[in-house]
């Protein structure tokens, strides 16, 4: 048997339930992957309340996307995985499981110097950091402030934009400053006089912004500092991006990812886990619960806005 979280109602955590089922079987195209770790990410929990519209429940859902583990068993028809291959999965549904089903075009391998835990924390937020970059064009030359950097997405964007030469400001809050130094980004509190603070520590301007926060403070300084609103990017406030004349990926953004998009998403994660394995990319895990204890960890991604990534381990 296999165990799976899932609901029936959108709600609170409260309506996240961990059941018994049938262990998956593979289809043609597809493989098992029994879980070692997997990633909870906040569009989890946007989806669960119908933050993120997504329709009405018809049958229970089941949450995640970012994993970790072995092939247990191969379908017919793919060619390259084998049983037994340690993969990272991104963009598979249902996650939070014991085992789940992904096609070789959601696997990454994953290294041998690269932990469950931390192999399962790459996925979403490598692939929108690196996906997000490249869509605003970040090149050497460029300064990029990140709203959010103490987050998961906003750790990884800092590290991919360092490895392209930018420099780098981050905001967060006072007791996450020398996170984003460690990392080697500008700190930066956010709060009352962010623009002048800002200003005062990159004093040739600003070029490109990546908000990963999503508060008014966020557009409002973004606006203030940046002429060409193209080369401001949300992962939060995808619905206002129109009006606002600014770019949008995921965070509720009407406009869904173009292939290229979620090819840049793929080579992103590919890119993080051969940094992260060699000791050049630095993966912060938030907090680790049981997959019993799904609930809490999405309670906490909602309301305690922890600095990096939370896993789960079935």
């Amino acid at each position: 048997m296999a165990q799976i979280v899932q609901y029936s109602k959108f709600g609170g955590p409260e309506v996240l339930e961990l059941v018994e089922v049938a262990e998956p079987r593979a289809s043609a195209g597809e493989v098992v992957v029994a879980v070692r770790a997997a990633g909870v990410n906040p569009i989890d929990w946007k989806i669960r309340r119908a933050i993120r519209p997504t329709g009405p429940i018809t049958t229970p859902r089941r949450p995640g996307s970012d994993a970790a583990g072995r092939i247990v068993e191969v379908g017919a028809g793919v060619t390259g995985w084998s049983v037994g291959d340690a993969v990272i999965v991104l963009g598979a549904a249902g996650a939070y499981a014991s085992h789940l089903t992904a096609t070789p075009a959601q696997l990454t391998r994953k290294p041998d110097g690269l932990g469950w835990a931390e192999a399962a924390a790459l996925g979403v937020p490598a692939g929108t950091a690196y996906q997000a970059l490249r869509s605003l064009g970040l090149g050497s030359a460029d300064t990029l402030l990140i709203h959010g950097g103490s987050g998961s997405v906003g750790q990884a964007a800092i590290q991919f934009a360092l490895l392209d030469g930018a420099t780098v400001i981050a905001t967060a809050s006072e007791p996450n400053q020398a996170r984003l130094a460690e990392l080697g980004a500008i700190p930066v509190v956010y709060g009352p006089g962010l623009v002048d603070r800002i200003r005062s520590v990159a004093p040739r301007g600003v070029d490109v912004v990546l908000d990963a926060a999503g508060t008014d403070e966020a557009l409002e300084a973004s606006f203030a500092l940046v002429a060409d609103r193209s080369r401001i990017g949300t992962i939060v406030v995808g619905r206002k991006a129109a009006e606002l004349g600014i770019q949008a990926w995921s965070g509720g953004s009407p406009v869904p990812l173009t292939p290229e998009q979620v090819e840049l998403r793929a080579a992103g994660l590919r890119l993080a886990t051969e940094l992260a394995a060699a000791g050049r990319f630095d993966v912060e895990i938030a907090a680790v619960f049981p997959l019993a204890e799904a609930a809490a960890a999405q309670e906490l991604s909602e309301h305690g806005h922890p600095r990096g990534k939370i896993v789960l381990l079935p």
